[in-house]
């Protein structure tokens, strides 16, 4: 079974989240090393929609 890629959105509020949790400091240093994995991914995932909503945008500017 293959997990979905969440929206830009979803990955935003995660990565957010994840940032919160790891700035809180309250974290033990296990869990804050599976945090930070966890936001590489969600980084990852945002880049991807960001450079495929630009992509979108230039290709349907006219070519000069």
């Amino acid at each position: 079974m293959t997990e979905e890629k969440p929206s830009y959105e979803q990955a935003r509020d995660q990565l957010i989240e994840i940032v919160r949790r790891l700035e809180s400091g309250d974290v033990p240093l296990s869990e804050s090393m599976a945090l930070w994995e966890k936001g590489e991914q969600l980084a990852a995932i945002c880049t991807q929609w960001l450079e495929g909503a630009k992509a979108t945008i230039d290709a349907a500017r006219p070519k000069e």
